[in-house]
């Protein structure tokens, strides 16, 4: 070591490598150096709406929505991302939301600013601040309620062209619109067919149906109102309605698998087109009906949902009627599906034609579609 003193007074001090060395190793034991986790500027975001994921990354954008445990978020640089809720541990909104949750006395929607940490959701408007538990968050969307964030629909379109020795035209399609509340769902769905064989109409289905059900805890929902009409030329139904009611339940209800089922009195009418010698064409009859509706996600790109509609009426209607449709849809795009559906309709009692002939009992079809999310 070599000391010297400087015009100005101060000692430059000059140590031996060895121990230069072992003096900074031992500040650096001494002295850790603790990094600091960063995070967006306090109380709330001004310009962005801020995301923490576990991993302790932070993205910054707009938030869209979330819903059924999905986070979509639109990034500038990333773009648009959709991400598991469990998967994301902060949430800073910069503007308005309403923000669904879980109340004690069943759903409840809330409308401020919000902030969600891993245990807790906080919603503030003004001087009022409401706080949730996380575990109680069903749904996220951007602004106050409108009308138009309350509607989703669900289309899909197949189509299959035979030319040569037959000349043939199949036409499908299979549509779901909803309206969904905190507090209320209204479905109506739609199943058609048609098919042209050398000019000549072969198969013009159709069935339309709907219910509307008010949510009254976690578990049960009434359903003031249900129908369903179809038409079916080929089993011998010019038309046919049912009317009811009934009372439902969620079985199971997680971020990836949903099951719920329905039941209640209906009273039911069909037209048919034909019947025999001395018969009425048209039957009229009470009816029971059950219901269930089954949905799970497989993959993240891969969903199977299933639903059963069964209807106990008198013997002259059928006895046993059910329409069964399974759907395996592949997401290919954040708008396009592809859906691979399963159809069985089924009647125990076909009533006989004019002329003495009787309907097949089941009916089956595998529908290869294009689907589009509104």
């Amino acid at each position: 070591m070599w000391r010297s003193v400087s015009s100005s007074g101060f000692y430059l001090v000059q140590a031996d490598e060895e121990e230069a060395t072992d003096q900074s190793a031992t500040e650096i034991q001494d002295e850790p150096v603790k990094e600091k986790e960063w995070e967006p500027s306090a109380p709330m975001p001004q310009k962005f709406d801020w995301i923490q994921l576990k991993s302790g990354e932070w993205l910054k954008g707009e938030l869209e929505v979330m819903y059924d445990r999905k986070l979509e978020f639109d990034s500038k640089e990333l773009k648009y991302q959709e991400f598991d809720f469990e998967d994301v541990k902060q949430i800073r909104g910069h503007s308005i939301f309403s923000v669904r949750l879980e109340g004690p006395e069943g759903p409840v929607t809330v409308i401020g600013y919000l902030e969600v940490t891993e245990t807790k959701v906080y919603v503030t408007l003004g001087e009022d601040r409401v706080e949730f538990r996380r575990d109680q968050l069903v749904a996220i969307a951007p602004g106050a309620p409108k009308e138009m964030n309350y509607w989703s629909m669900k289309l899909d379109i197949g189509v299959n062209f035979t030319s040569g020795n037959t000349e043939q035209t199949q036409y499908s399609a299979i549509g779901k619109v909803m309206r969904r509340t905190s507090g209320s769902r209204l479905v109506f769905d739609y199943l058609g067919n048609f098919t042209r064989t050398e000019n000549i109409e072969t198969v013009n289905n159709h069935r339309l149906g709907g219910y509307w059900d008010l949510f009254r805890t976690r578990k049960y929902f009434l359903r003031p109102a249900f129908f369903e009409w179809n038409r079916d030329p080929i089993s011998n139904i010019k038309r046919r309605l049912t009317l009811g009611a009934g009372i439902g339940y969620h079985f199971i209800d997680t971020k990836k698998t949903k099951w719920d089922a329905t039941a209640g009195p209906a009273y039911q009418e069909t037209v048919y087109i034909s019947v025999e010698e001395g018969q009425d064409p048209k039957e009229s009859t009470p009816a029971f009906v059950f219901a269930t509706a089954f949905e799970t996600e497989i993959t993240k790109t891969i969903d199977l949902k299933a639903n059963y509609n069964a209807q106990f009426v008198n013997e002259a209607s059928g006895s046993y009627i059910h329409h069964f449709i399974t759907t395996l849809e592949t997401e290919l795009t954040r708008w396009f599906d592809f859906d691979i559906s399963f159809v069985w309709d089924r009647t125990k009692d076909p009533v006989p034609r004019e002329d003495g002939s009787v309907p097949e009992q089941d009916d089956f079809q595998l529908i290869f579609s294009l689907g589009i999310d509104f």
